[in-house]
Order: structure tokens, then C-alpha cells, then sequence
């Protein structure tokens, strides 16, 4: 990984489009610029026809208006309720309604006097209705999703505002059609259900402990600026007191095409999309950005302390405000969060604290953002210890770095690990598409992006040591994460929305054109998995190997069949292992071994399977080898670090019982399986007390005497095979009989877990019959058309009609093996006022399958154009057959889906949702506070039990 110097070169192509190149990049990535001042950014990758498309505008909560806080964030749920043409059957009626919705809203937010509000809000709904009858729910989604597009979202931070869409590349200038109509206007239909929408994600965010921290953090670091003043979500105030006429001022001020870009990665042609790009977006004119004066922070001179609550486990957090992302002082920022922490492997923080278990975790990183930016350390301290001792043992590690005491080779290490992990995040269509968009927001340049590795490596540890003495002091912000109740939860009405029109079968003309217009159908290619994969045998393991014909990584598995199911404690030895040495490295001098090479190690365990994993540049991979088997067949045993590592499973226990989503987790998987399931079937706290550390190590010395094959993922197999032999034992244990864990019936129970939260979740779990891999193809479509995604039934029903959550979704789950049952999961997170008529309408639609044959058509030729125009690459190739193997599938199954789908009308969904579906009894699991509950409707759903922590999670 030697250093380039990367240089920028201007170019004209065959059509006299002008762009730039930087010289020796590897990605060959163009930037043009429209006449408009619209940033072109296209790169070619060929893993599969599809594009990754982005479109970043540089705009996000930080130009929130002050007294409309969260107007961009709502801006962006707008952009998906189409257009003049798109999502409407009769614009200049819809309009007329419109605006008189637009003018009751200024009237609400000036209005006082609260009953006088909610008179106006009263009439909002009732002219709502009206103007329902116009307008077409989802119909942006319904346009795209006829593409054949996948990973269709839109995300709002400090200084961005991104869409994205994957399509396939026959699909692109349709693609390129419906998005230039979406940022050719906005139009503010349904506005008062997707309002209560985002009411409904502000709450869900109330019950996020990480936001909660985070919203304390931002505020003390930036006491004026917006990055710390202004949230995403907005204040509930301003929410709930919105202003039409303040979104279109925002849009046309902001979303223009000189403040945002249009980034492609993929299977495409450079000529020919640059001219549709300007054929589609080249005439939307450019305007001139409103002027804005930064706001300079006065430097921290002092530690500000803040303290939240909330239910969950106590921690710590600190953070120095940083200069903006891509300055010097950002990237040395950088530099000292590696060395403390990198990726867990051989920081200060991942030796001195987590290795040597003295608090329960700390990590330190950092934020890059287009002004400013912040160094934080989280730090969570066991029971008998205070958030002041925690704060305390990070600070003696940053002490550390002021005195220049860390090794000379961690800084080119790091160096080397950065580049290690740039090459992966650019070997993909996503990776490398998400670099661009974020290079534009920042914005830097491509030149810039692909020369700060030198910048990185021409730092020294004088460099370092100066800086973080100059840095680090009595100069930051400590927030302090309690255990007890949050007295800053926001709890509000439901305002009583009238559930709206949602016009199923309705298109507008323009959806009529997107759908008439044909394309020529992308060939679904399947692979031969025979002739994809190589295979030898050396000492009686089969090797396996797949080619990577993208950069000088290699990967290396060891692949048991056998997992948790064989031996209960095969997970725990391999978590024990991760904190022991050998007679020639402790445990930290492992950890840097491995890091100094740039190989990372990887165990993971599953009921059926353990899996070892190395990973690195492949010259260095037979090194990584040579040190793990070490490491396992000669792993010294020791007492008192695992007795220490027992409480430390202990204490996390602990603090799972005390996380909302951990419980949830818990839960659903209670009301699925009961008290007899592999989630609850853990070693206890008295065996772990009473066990000896020989136990778990015995097990890992012995384990390459089980049978085992190995998949190489790489470019020479021939080397590979070469020297792996020297490191396979003769196998010569056999592999124990699994456990068998009961898959009980389903049915007539309600379990509930009272927690002090905002909102309420309720998720429904019904076992089915077992899996059948012949209706694979109608699960795929029934979850597109039914229960899934922006444009299904239920999204639009709960969600679009009725305001009724934020979050909600039936899925039909396949199981993963055969001879095991499937499953079907029903989820719904909203206010508890809320929670019943959502309940009782997902009911209604699950009674009978709802026809809707243009939607059921939509979905189903969507999942064809998904499936023709995916590929399987990489080590997936591998994977693959071990994912179908547990089927009793040995060729490429997809083929078989794709001639279903191809095959399938509704009469056979419907029939498929009649004999696997319909007949299914569900138990129900509920968090939420236990005052909230309506106990008379919930006794109306089963036999109602509120079971403990201990009951769900087994200890």
C-alpha cells in the first residue's frame, strides 16, 4: 500500500460533456458539472446491472428555521407524496384544498388559545378529507417500486438531506423521469397524517437512550450553533405547530440544482447518463442560495457536566469539540481515537480497560461534520464502580497519549488499517457511492478525499503527542447517564385525525406513462455454484475457494458444523479465549500481533454452526493463521481472568434487563417459543461461579480435532494450498449429538412488560407450517404486496390512512432449515391511546386478504426485475450453498423463485394466505407502561400474563 500523490485532470468526452478525473484512482470515478450547477458523480462497478443512485442536497436541520425546528427532516417525508402529476387524480381540485389547508395551518400557528386551536385543527381534518379524494397514497413509491428498486429511503442530519434508490440499469432513465418531477416541486398532500407520522418517530426517539445522551451532548458542545441547538427531529412545540408555507420557502431556497448532486455507481455507460441526467435535470434552473452568516462558537474553557435519565444501564460520555471535518486538527482527532480505540483490537482503551475487564466497555471515536466536529469516549462502569471512576480510567488513558506512552508502531499501523478499510469500503457500488455523496456535503474534493491518506501518514508521534497536549484539557463536555425515570418525556394527545381516503386502485397519468413505457427486460442470471467454487482436499478437510477479483484482501474461514446446540458453553470458551494469552504473548501483545499484521479475527457461534474467520491482505494471511492456531492449541488458562470474565457476563446481564430493545427482543422471542428456547437455555449463574477456566480452554485447544472445512476467498489458491496443510491436525473427535429444543404451538396468550417509555410496541408471533421451499416465490411477493415496505396494504392502512404508528408491518418468515416451522411476525410501535384501533385494524385487514390486482401486480413484477438484475458475488458465493445446503438445496434456488413469481397470480397468493396464513394463532408480547395499557381490550386478545425479565430471558 504504497502512497500516490492523486491529482485532478479535466476532460471533455465524445458529447463535449466536460469533467474531471483524478489521476491513478482506481474507481475511475468522472465529476461533471451541469450548466445549472448540478455535481455529476458517476463510477462504474459491474458486480451486478444495477446503479446505486444518491441524490445528497446540501441542506439538513441546521438551516431548520429557529421557530420551525424540524421543518427539513419533514421536508423530506414530503418529497415522497409526489407531485402536480404524481400521486393525484385532479390537480386543480386537490390544489383549491390545499391551499385552504396551507392557510388553517398559519391561522393554527398563530392562534393562542388552545380550544380555539383545536377548532382549527377540527376543521384541517374535515377539509383533509376532502382533498383525500384526490390525491393517490404512495404513489412515488409505487412508481419506483415498479423499477425494480430496492433500498428506498431518505435520511435528514445537521447539513444533508439524502434519497436513495438501488435500480436496475435499464431502468435508469425512467428512474431519472419520476425524480426529476419530485424535485421539480413539492406539493404538501396528506399533510396532517404524515405530520402525526413524525410526531410518532419524535416519540419513538424519546424512548432512544442513545438520543437521549446524544441531545444532552450536542447541546453543551454547541451552546449557539445549530449542531447542537437545533435537532433533526425538531422541538414538539414546533412539530406540532407546523407551517406549510415555511416548507415551500424552504424547498425552493434550498433544493435547487446548484445545492445538490446526482451520484451513480454501477453497471452503467458514462457517455450516454451524463446526457440523460442533462436531458432530465439539466433545465431545472439554478437560483442562489440564501445567504448565511456562520456562527463561530466561543472555545470551551471550562468541563460542562450534564446528567439525563432513563431506565437503562448507567455510562458516561465525553467529548472536545473539534475543528471542521478534513482540517488538521479533525484528522489528528482521528488519529488519537485509534489509538485509544481501533475497532476493538489494540487501543488503549481495548488493552488497558476492556481486555483487562476493569469497566464493562469503553470506546472512544470521533464525528466529522462540515462545521465543527467532536472526540467522544463512552464509557459504561460496572456496579460497584461510579461514572466518576469511569471518567476517571479514560482520562489516565488520554494521559497516556500526552506523554507519548504508546508504541512507535501503532501510528503506521493505524495508517495502514485506515487505507486497509478504505479498500473495503470502496469495493462496493454502495460503499463507493456513499463516499461521493459525503465528500459533496462536506464540501471537498475527490482530489482531496484520495490524498488524505498521505496527509494521515506524514503525521508523527511528536505530531500526535503535541496535539493531544494542546487538545486535552479541562476543555469538555461530560454527560452523565443515570439509572433512574426521565422527567423530560414529552407525552401528548392524539388530535383526533379522521382516517383518509386512500384510493388503492387510482393512478395518475404520469404513474400510467411510467408503467406503459417498456424497457428491455434484464436477463436474470443464476449460477452454476459448481463451476463458481473450487474445490480440493488436503488431510481429509475440504477446501473450498472463490476467486476476489476486486482488491488484495483475502478472507480465510474455518467452517464447524456444529454450534451451541452441541455444546452449550462452545460460545462462552470462545468470549473466555479473547481475554487469555499463551507462553509467548499475553493477551495484549496477541491483540497487536494481529493488528500490527492487519489480519482481524472473528468468532461467531450459532446453534448449528461455529464459524472462525481471518481477514486481511492476503500476503499477510498465512501469518494470521500461523498466530490463531497458536493462539487456540496453546492458550494458558487462568483463574482469576475468568472469574473475572464472569462477572462481566454477569454485570452485561444485568444491563440488557435494562434496555428497551433487548427486552423487546426477549420478549417477541417468549411469545414465539416460550420458556424452553435456546434464548433462555443459559448456563447459570452458579455454574459459571463454579466452573474452572480449563473447562472452556480444553475446548479450544482440542477443537481442530473436530472435522471442519475451510473456504478461502482470494486470488491464489494455489499458495493458499501450499502451506495450509502444516496447520490441519488429523481429526480424531467426533462431533456430540445436538440438543433439541421444542417449537410449541402458538395461540391465546398476551405477555406484557411494563417499562417506562413514550410509546407503546406490540408485536403478534404465530407459528406456521414448516418451511416449504416451493412457496418461496409467494412469501416473497405476499411481504411486497401485504406487509412490507411504503406501499404495501398495511403500510398504507396504518400508517398513510390512519396515522395509527410510525412503525408497522406484518413479514411471513421462512425458516432457515428445513424440517422447522416458519413464522409470521406482526409489529406496531405508537402511542398507547393509539395502540387498539391499530390493533383492530390490523385484525381487519389479516381477516381477509385485501385484493388490490394493480398493487398485487406492482409487487409481484417488482420482485421479478429485483431478482433479474441481482447478482451473487464475492464470498456470498460461498455462502450461499451453505445457506441452501440447510434446506437440502444444492443449485441456485433463486431460479426456481423467479419461474413462481413469473407464474403467480392473486388467486394463488390468496390461496397460499388461506391454508399457511389465515389459520395461524398468534401469542402477543407488549412493552410499555403498565398505566397506559388498556387492560379490557387487551384481555379481549388472550390470556393475559405479565412475565418477568428472568421468565424471558432466563436468568
Amino acid at each position: 500500500m504504497t502512497d500516490i500523490k492523486y491529482k485532478e485532470t479535466n476532460h471533455t468526452d465524445i458529447n463535449h460533456y466536460e469533467y474531471t478525473t483524478v489521476n491513478h484512482d482506481e474507481n475511475n470515478i468522472r465529476i461533471y458539472t451541469l450548466k445549472n450547477g448540478l455535481k455529476v458523480f458517476l463510477a462504474q462497478n459491474f458486480d451486478a446491472p444495477r446503479i446505486q443512485t444518491f441524490i445528497p442536497v446540501r441542506t439538513g436541520s441546521n438551516n431548520d428555521p429557529s421557530d420551525n425546528t424540524g421543518l427539513a427532516h419533514y421536508l423530506e417525508h414530503m418529497m415522497f407524496k409526489g407531485t402536480s402529476k404524481l400521486g393525484t387524480q385532479n390537480w386543480e381540485k386537490e390544489k383549491e384544498l390545499l391551499d385552504q389547508i396551507s392557510d388553517l395551518y398559519e391561522e393554527h400557528k398563530t392562534e393562542q388559545d388552545s380550544e380555539k386551536k383545536k377548532e382549527i385543527y377540527k376543521k384541517i381534518d374535515e377539509v383533509s378529507q376532502k382533498a383525500s379524494q384526490y390525491a393517490i397514497s404512495n404513489e412515488y413509491d409505487k412508481a419506483i417500486s415498479s423499477l425494480g428498486a430496492s433500498g428506498t429511503n431518505a435520511h435528514t442530519w445537521f447539513d444533508e438531506t439524502v434519497y436513495k434508490n438501488n435500480i436496475p440499469n435499464n431502468e435508469l432513465e425512467k428512474w431519472l423521469k419520476i425524480e426529476k418531477e419530485r424535485f421539480s416541486e413539492i406539493v404538501l398532500r396528506l399533510f396532517h397524517t404524515e405530520l402525526e407520522s413524525v410526531y410518532e418517530e419524535f416519540n419513538r426517539a424519546q424512548d432512544n437512550d442513545t438520543r437521549l445522551v446524544n441531545y444532552e451532548l450536542m447541546s453543551a458542545l454547541f451552546p449557539t450553533h445549530p449542531n447542537g441547538q437545533q435537532t433533526t427531529l425538531g422541538k414538539p412545540e414546533h412539530l406540532k405547530n407546523p407551517s406549510m408555507k415555511a416548507i415551500h420557502k424552504y424547498f425552493d431556497e434550498y433544493y435547487v440544482p446548484n445545492n445538490y448532486a446526482m451520484v451513480l455507481v454501477g453497471d452503467l455507460d458514462f457517455e450516454a447518463t451524463i446526457q440523460l441526467v442533462d436531458q432530465y435535470f439539466g433545465a431545472i434552473p439554478y437560483r442562489e442560495l440564501p445567504e448565511k452568516t456562520p456562527i463561530i462558537e466561543q472555545p470551551i474553557t471550562e468541563i460542562v457536566e450534564r446528567t439525563v435519565k432513563s431506565p437503562t444501564t448507567p455510562r458516561v460520555q465525553l467529548a472536545w469539540r473539534t475543528d471542521s471535518y478534513g482540517t488538521r486538527e479533525a484528522m489528528l482527532a482521528d488519529i488519537v481515537v485509534n489509538i485509544l480505540s481501533n475497532r476493538g483490537e489494540a487501543g488503549l482503551l481495548d488493552l488497558h480497560i476492556n481486555q483487562t475487564q476493569k469497566m464493562l466497555w469503553a470506546q472512544a471515536f470521533s464525528v466529522g461534520l462540515k462545521q465543527y466536529g467532536y472526540f467522544s469516549i463512552v464509557a459504561v462502569p460496572k456496579e460497584t464502580q461510579t461514572l466518576e471512576d469511569a471518567t476517571k480510567m479514560v482520562l489516565e488513558e488520554i494521559e497516556l497519549i500526552k506523554k507519548g506512552d504508546f508504541p512507535d508502531w501503532m501510528l503506521p499501523a493505524i495508517i495502514n488499517d485506515f487505507k486497509l478499510q478504505r479498500m473495503k469500503g470502496l469495493e462496493t457500488a454502495e460503499g463507493l457511492a456513499t463516499n461521493l455523496y459525503d465528500i459533496y456535503i462536506k464540501g471537498r474534493s475527490w482530489e482531496q478525499e484520495l490524498n488524505e491518506m498521505n496527509e494521515y501518514a506524514n503525521f508523527t508521534k511528536e505530531d500526535v503527542i503535541s496535539f493531544a497536549n494542546t487538545f486535552f484539557k479541562d476543555n469538555y463536555v461530560v454527560v452523565n447517564k443515570e439509572k433512574g425515570v426521565n422527567d423530560k418525556l414529552v407525552r401528548v394527545e392524539n388530535p383526533g385525525i379522521t382516517p383518509i381516503k386512500i384510493n388503492r386502485e387510482a393512478q395518475s397519468e404520469f404513474l400510467q406513462e411510467i408503467l406503459s413505457e417498456k424497457t428491455e427486460d434484464i436477463k436474470p442470471e443464476f449460477i452454476d455454484y459448481k463451476k463458481e467454487i473450487a474445490t480440493d482436499h488436503i488431510k481429509g478437510k475440504k477446501l473450498s475457494f472463490v476467486k476476489n477479483k476486486y482488491n488484495d484482501i483475502a478472507q480465510v474461514h474455518f467452517i464447524f458444523p456444529f454450534g451451541s446446540d452441541h455444546d452449550r458453553d462452545l460460545g462462552i470458551s470462545t468470549q473466555f479465549l479473547q481475554y487469555l494469552g499463551t507462553e509467548d504473548f499475553s493477551p495484549e501483545d496477541l491483540k497487536k500481533e494481529f493488528f500490527k499484521i492487519g489480519v482481524s479475527n472473528d468468532f461467531k457461534t450459532t446453534n448449528n454452526q461455529l464459524l472462525i474467520s481471518l481477514s486481511g491482505l492476503e500476503e499477510n494471511i498465512e501469518k494470521g493463521i500461523s498466530l490463531l492456531q497458536h493462539w487456540m492449541t496453546h492458550v494458558l488458562p487462568d483463574q482469576e481472568i475468568y472469574n473475572q470474565f464472569v462477572g462481566t457476563i454477569l454485570e452485561n446481564r444485568q444491563a440488557m434487563k435494562k434496555d428497551k430493545g433487548r427486552i423487546m427482543t426477549a420478549l417477541v422471542n417468549y411469545a414465539k417459543l416460550g420458556n424452553t428456547s435456546r434464548f433462555t437455555d443459559v448456563i447459570s449463574k452458579e455454574e459459571l461461579e463454579s466452573s474452572k477456566a480449563e473447562a472452556f480452554t480444553d475446548r479450544m485447544k482440542q477443537l481442530f480435532k473436530y472435522p471442519y472445512q475451510v473456504f478461502f476467498y482470494g486470488k491464489d489458491f494455489e499458495k493458499f494450498k501450499s502451506y495450509i496443510g502444516q496447520y490441519i491436525e488429523n481429526e480424531s473427535l467426533q462431533i456430540p449429538e445436538p440438543k433439541k429444543y421444542p417449537e410449541p404451538a402458538t395461540g391465546g396468550n398476551v405477555y406484557f412488560i411494563s417499562y417506562d417509555m413514550v410509546q407503546m410496541e406490540m408485536s403478534k408471533a404465530g407459528r406456521g407450517n414448516l418451511v416449504n421451499p416451493s412457496n418461496f416465490g409467494k412469501i416473497n411477493v405476499f411481504n411486497e404486496y401485504f406487509g412490507r415496505g411504503l406501499s404495501s396494504i398495511v403500510f398504507q392502512e396504518i400508517r398513510e390512512s390512519k396515522s395509527l404508528a410510525y412503525s408497522a408491518y406484518v413479514s411471513y418468515s421462512a425458516n432457515a432449515e428445513i424440517n422447522h416451522p416458519d413464522y409470521v411476525v406482526t409489529y406496531i410501535g405508537t402511542q398507547p391511546d393509539k395502540l387498539m384501533v391499530a390493533v383492530d385494524t390490523m385484525n381487519e385487514l389479516m381477516n381477509e386478504l385485501p385484493e388490490v390486482p394493480i398493487q398485487f401486480e406492482n409487487a409481484k413484477n417488482a420482485a421479478l426485475k429485483q431478482i433479474a438484475s441481482t447478482r451473487v458475488t464475492r464470498n456470498n458465493i460461498f455462502f450461499n450453498t451453505l445457506r441452501l445446503k440447510k434446506l437440502n438445496i444444492e443449485h441456485d434456488f433463486r431460479k426456481d423463485i423467479y419461474e413462481q413469481i413469473q407464474k403467480l397470480q392473486f388467486k394463488d397468493i390468496k390461496q397460499f394466505y388461506q391454508t399457511d396464513i389465515q389459520s395461524i394463532d398468534f401469542n402477543t408480547a407488549i412493552i410499555g407502561k403498565k398505566e397506559n395499557l388498556d387492560m379490557e381490550a387487551v384481555s379481549k386478545m388472550g390470556t393475559f400474563t405479565e412475565v418477568s425479565l428472568k421468565d424471558i430471558f432466563g436468568h
